[in-house]
């Protein structure tokens, strides 16, 4: 069982290489104005320099605290796979878009727009919006490829390297 759990942490660190490379090359491409690791890392400091480094960072540490948590359903299913880790991926995007960015992001992260927001406030980031639109409308699909890598990643090296 535990060697589940190093193959989902060893699938993590490389999943989120995978995702990471897509949403930055997405950006690139003008696909989307999204950049996670600025998102992440603006929750602990304006400077935009030092939080794409720490953005990067806890992107990554978040990648390998949810390749845990992918394991424990592998494990609680007696199932694993590319295939049940890209559905996962896809359930975890949809969460990210709707509910992550939109409601519990702005109560912990002070520099992001809210619908709320006032004229006479400057947020350092544009509120997301539902599904991430307001990042352009290829944001999500975008998001949804990108996780749904990541899952097909940790599920494969779940099967494979456990």
């Amino acid at each position: 069982m535990i060697e589940l759990y190093r193959a989902a942490i060893a699938g993590g660190l490389l999943g989120t290489v995978v995702m990471t490379t897509i949403l930055r090359a997405a950006s690139e491409l003008g696909l989307t104005r999204m950049d996670l690791p600025f998102l992440l890392g603006t929750a602990v400091t304006d400077n935009r320099r030092r939080a794409r480094i720490y953005g990067h960072l806890a992107h990554f540490a978040l990648g390998l605290l949810f390749a845990v948590g992918y394991a424990f359903v592998f494990d609680a299913t007696g199932r694993a796979g590319w295939a049940i880790g890209m559905g996962i991926g896809a359930v975890h995007a949809s969460f990210v878009a709707t509910t992550l960015v939109n409601v519990i992001l702005p109560i912990i992260h002070s520099r992001i727009g809210t619908p709320e927001t006032g004229a006479d406030e400057v947020a350092l980031l544009e509120a997301p919006g539902f599904m991430m639109l307001n990042y352009g409308r290829s944001t999500f699909l975008v998001t949804l490829l990108g996780h749904m890598a990541y899952g097909a990643t940790v599920g494969w090296a779940c099967v494979n390297m456990s």
